[in-house]
Order: C-alpha cells, then sequence, then structure tokens
C-alpha cells in the first residue's frame, strides 16, 4: 500500500496531471484517421496553419515541413487545418494527403478538412480568432501559440512560416540545440 501511494505522489509531484490550458483543451480528427490530441503540446510552441492544396500559398508547405525538420526534435510543434472555407482544398482526406506527401513531404500533423472561419468554424478556430481578435482571410494563415497558451500571435498569409520574425517568436521557448540530440 505505502508503494501505491509513494508512486501517486510521485506523478502528482512530476505534473503528469496538469491541467490543460483552455486554449488547447480540444481532441481534433485526424486527415488520415486517429485524433490530435492539442493538450499534447501544452508545453510547446505550436505553429497552427490553415492549409490548401491548390492555393497560390501552397509552397508554404515546404517551409512548415522544413521547420517542423528542423525545430521539431527541440520542441517546435506544426499542425496543419485544411479547409475548403476559400474554395481551394481537394476534397477527401485520402486526396488531400496523398497530395501533401507526394509534393512536399509533409510528415507534421494533419487535422481532418474543416472551417476556419465564420459561424461554422470549428470551435478550436474560434477560441484562435477569440484570443487573437483575427480571423483568417485567406488560406495560410497562421497562429503561433506560445507554451501553456500563454500567447497566440496571429500571423496573416503572405508571412512565410520561416521569416526570421516567426523563428525569433518561438526560438526563446525550445530546448536547445545540444539537449535536442
Amino acid at each position: 500500500m505505502k508503494r501505491k501511494l509513494l508512486a501517486l505522489a510521485l506523478l502528482f509531484s512530476q505534473g503528469a496531471f496538469a491541467a490543460c490550458p483552455a486554449l488547447l483543451d480540444y481532441r481534433v480528427p485526424g486527415l488520415m484517421g486517429g485524433q490530435i490530441d492539442l493538450c499534447r503540446y501544452a508545453d510547446q510552441p505550436i505553429l497552427v496553419v490553415n492549409t490548401a492544396s491548390h492555393c497560390g500559398f501552397t509552397p508554404q508547405f515546404t517551409q512548415l515541413q522544413s521547420l517542423y525538420k528542423q525545430y521539431g526534435p527541440r520542441g517546435l510543434a506544426v499542425v496543419g487545418f485544411p479547409s475548403n472555407d476559400f474554395y481551394q482544398e481537394l476534397d477527401s482526406p485520402a486526396e488531400i494527403g496523398a497530395f501533401c506527401e507526394a509534393n512536399y513531404g509533409v510528415t507534421f500533423p494533419m487535422a481532418s478538412k474543416g472551417h476556419v472561419r465564420g459561424s461554422d468554424a470549428q470551435p478550436f478556430f474560434k477560441a484562435l480568432i477569440q484570443a487573437t481578435d483575427d480571423a483568417p482571410m485567406w488560406n495560410f494563415h497562421k497562429y503561433l501559440i506560445l507554451p501553456g497558451a500563454s500567447k497566440v500571435i496571429s500571423i496573416g498569409t503572405r508571412t512565410k512560416p520561416d521569416d526570421r520574425e516567426v523563428v525569433n517568436a518561438f526560438l526563446p521557448y525550445l530546448k536547445p540545440a545540444e539537449a535536442a540530440q
């Protein structure tokens, strides 16, 4: 009995049951099945982007994947949210997934297709819009959520994901490069 109590005390002392920030308390369907639990990313910076396969800004997938590959091991999360709100997304999850993988080598998590603005926006995007007072006006609008959802930075479509200003905003929250290896 003492061992069980000790184990429980140890779990609680390590923050195993830390509360999830309300902004991240969402589970969204994954593009190819399963669920993406956004609470999982509560202690790291998250770059959230609404995507579309047939947009003039679709090449931003290249920069998003590069950021994920370079900074993911140090704690940066990148999550894509396909949307047809601007009439430029493919129909099925299989088509979207195949397009992203074949053309841009996307390996970061992608949510299932949904709405990112207006009254039909999925609840997570409604929360992002409320937090920033800035709704996506086009595809590849980005939100940088700092650890603990302490701050949300809205980043317009024309700003590339690897823009120095974007990188400088999340860099202080990453593990040191040598610690990530």
